[in-house]
């Protein structure tokens, strides 16, 4: 039973050992979600409050970002997975990429929060700002 044992956690150590240098990307990706998340919850107070309605905390949302953080942590260890052992003979930064788009999304959300929770005009002014460049970004693909 012993030998199972270490067998066992062999394999597991060695698969976990394969997403060692995805370590930072991961907890940068799920701090992210962590932080929407908790902006959100206070927005949606806020937006309660403001019309005056009661509020209350739905299990559902939090299941909701599990999921998310679940279906992120899989994204971006399959972008590793098919840049590292699959294309290793490529320097596609796909992983990163991935990564860098989900965190833009979620600080995109997060400025929305923000703006509802802020009187301060410079959320939604950076708001408007991401959101022009975006649209130049894109406009610009388009046109080519």
């Amino acid at each position: 039973m012993e030998v199972m044992y270490r067998c066992v956690n062999a394999v597991l150590l060695a698969f976990m050992a394969l997403f060692t240098p995805i370590q930072p990307l991961i907890l940068c990706a799920l701090s992210f979600i962590a932080v929407d998340f908790v902006t959100g919850v206070f927005a949606s107070r806020c937006e309660a409050k403001q019309r005056g309605e009661g509020w209350y905390f739905s299990s559902h949302e939090a299941w909701r970002t599990i999921r998310k953080a679940g279906f992120v942590l899989l994204t971006i260890s399959m972008c590793w997975l098919v840049e590292s052992c699959i294309l290793s003979f490529m320097t596609l930064n796909l992983t990163r990429l991935v990564t860098g788009a989900i965190c833009g999304v979620e600080m995109w959300s997060f400025l929305e929060n923000a703006s509802v929770l802020s009187d301060a005009k410079l959320f939604g002014w950076l708001r408007n700002y991401v959101k022009r460049k975006v649209e130049d970004e894109i406009g610009k693909y388009d046109n080519e």
